[in-house]
This record gives structure tokens, C-alpha cells and sequence, in this order.
């Protein structure tokens, strides 16, 4: 019994031993084996890992790439036109031995707070240098100039253990003092810019409707001598018809010229005529004979 009770311990602390030898190192992760602050070795293949209990610790490292947003910072372009400038950064844990080395046991916040130092100085520095305008960097041409801030924020974080991917310029506004002269100007400009369009669009509106005018007279002009000369050459038309109508039949000419001055007297309101019953103007209405009746009775 005294056996088995000694063995019970022993046994919990050999578990307890072999348990806390053992870690295991995540493939997300990179891992520090330290002794009294000292690194012993480095874990960064993922799998099962062993320290000795009780005297080494463990430290994890994120091995993703990360993301830090920086505070807003003021810039100044070459043509002296603050702008505010919010831009982020990823970036990773490429030495994590030299990371360790430099941030201690402060570990990413303090890393954060040292690769922020890094970053708003380079951006200044990048986008107040010579050459820079804020049409510039409020243009397309400023992908080149996140390529710069990445690259010298880069080398700067080098000596920290980081990897700095990638820096990208979110937001690049006027400062507030500025946005309301800036609105203002900036409404000026377009309201000039739509007078201008305004006075060319009557211009051109004038132009259209004068030339419209001008064909519109063209074309009455054309279509009212067309049908003069038609008109003419029917009237000649015409008038030849009676002619020759006339020539073969003189009393029918003498017929048809009373009855159009019938149509012509008694036109309208024109229906009272006071004439001799005896009239040569009635011969056509008083018989079927005519003229040629009154002929032979002379």
C-alpha cells in the first residue's frame, strides 16, 4: 500500500512533466521557445513542439499578414494645398527572432505603434516632396506614389522583423477649413462653365433655326413658282380648250358667256337684278331657241 501510494504521485507528476513538455505550433502562427527571456529556438514549421516544463515558455507570433490602420495626418504638396490624408497598411512577421529582439515584450502593440511611426513620416515625406501636387495625388498618378511609401516604409521596417506588403491611401480630403472656399470656388467654376454651355446652345439654337427659316422660305419660294408655272400652263391649257371649243361653235361660246355673267350678277347676296323684260341679258332664259329666234324675228 505504502508502494502505491508513492507511485500515484509520481505518476501524476510524470504526466503533468510530459504534458507540459509538449505544445503544439499552429500553421497560422510562428512560435519562441524562451528560457529566462532568452530565445532557445524557433518553431515556425506548424506541428507538435517540446520545451522543458517548468523553465522554458512559449511565445506565439501571428504569421498571417496583418492590417493597421494609421491616424489621419496632414500633408503639404509643392503646391501648398493641405491635404488630409487616412491611409492603412499590411504587413507581417518576416524574422520573427529580430522581432522579437525588437519590440520585447511589448509584442504587436508595440510593434503597431513603432510601424505607425514608420508610416506617417514616410507618407509626408513621399507626398510633400518635390514635384507632388494635390492633382497628383488626388488623381490616378498616385498608385505610383503608394508604390514609393510602400517601398521606403519597407526598408524602415526592416530592422523591426516587418514585412510591410502593401500601404494604400483610403481617404485624401481638404481639411475642413478649406472644404467650404473650396465648395465655393468650385460651384463658381461650374456655374461658369454652365453659362458658357448656355450661351453655346443658343448660339447653335439660332443658327439651326435661322437656317430652318431660310429653307422654309427656300422651299415656299420653290413650291409657289412650281405651282405658278403648272397654274400658267393649265390656264394656257385651258384657254386653249375654249379656243377651240369657241372656234367650232361661236353660239356656244355666246351660251357659255351668258351663264358665267348670270354666276357673276347674281353672285352672294347679289340675287335682285331691275332689268327690261325685253333684254338681250335674259335670251338664254326666255326660250330654247335663244338668239337665233330673235335673230329671225328681226
Amino acid at each position: 500500500m505504502r508502494a502505491g501510494n508513492f507511485l500515484i504521485p509520481i505518476a501524476v507528476i510524470a504526466v503533468v512533466g510530459v504534458l507540459g513538455s509538449v505544445f503544439i505550433v499552429d500553421e497560422r502562427e510562428k512560435a519562441l521557445v524562451l528560457q529566462f527571456g532568452q530565445i532557445k529556438s524557433v518553431k515556425e514549421n506548424p506541428g507538435l513542439a517540446f520545451k522543458i516544463p517548468l523553465i522554458q515558455e512559449v511565445v506565439r507570433y501571428d504569421d498571417r499578414i496583418l492590417s493597421l490602420d494609421t491616424d489621419v495626418t496632414e500633408v503639404t504638396p509643392s503646391d501648398d494645398r493641405r491635404l488630409v490624408v487616412d491611409a492603412f497598411a499590411r504587413y507581417r512577421i518576416s524574422d520573427v527572432t529580430q522581432f522579437r529582439q525588437a519590440v520585447g515584450v511589448g509584442g504587436m502593440r508595440t510593434a503597431e505603434d513603432r510601424l505607425e511611426g514608420i508610416l506617417n513620416p514616410t507618407i509626408r515625406a513621399v507626398l510633400g516632396s518635390d514635384g507632388v501636387t494635390s492633382n497628383t495625388i488626388l488623381s490616378a498618378d498616385r498608385a505610383g506614389l503608394m508604390a514609393r511609401i510602400t517601398e521606403q516604409a519597407r526598408l524602415r521596417a526592416l530592422p523591426l522583423g516587418l514585412e510591410v506588403v502593401d500601404v494604400r491611401l483610403k481617404q485624401t480630403n481638404l481639411p475642413e477649413q478649406n472644404l467650404d472656399a473650396t465648395f465655393a470656388r468650385m460651384r463658381a467654376e461650374r456655374e461658369r462653365e454652365a453659362a458658357d454651355e448656355i450661351a453655346r446652345g443658343e448660339e447653335a439654337a439660332q443658327r439651326v433655326r435661322a437656317l430652318a427659316d431660310r429653307t422654309v422660305v427656300e422651299l415656299t419660294s420653290d413650291a409657289t413658282r412650281e405651282a405658278d408655272i403648272i397654274r400658267g400652263q393649265a390656264d394656257a391649257e385651258r384657254n386653249a380648250i375654249f379656243a377651240q371649243a369657241f372656234g367650232e361653235d361661236p353660239e356656244f361660246f355666246e351660251f357659255y358667256r351668258s351663264l358665267t355673267a348670270y354666276e357673276r350678277s347674281l353672285k352672294g347676296s347679289n340675287s335682285t337684278m331691275v332689268l327690261s323684260p325685253d333684254s338681250e341679258f335674259f335670251n338664254y332664259l326666255r326660250s330654247d331657241q335663244g338668239a337665233r329666234s330673235d335673230e329671225g324675228e328681226r
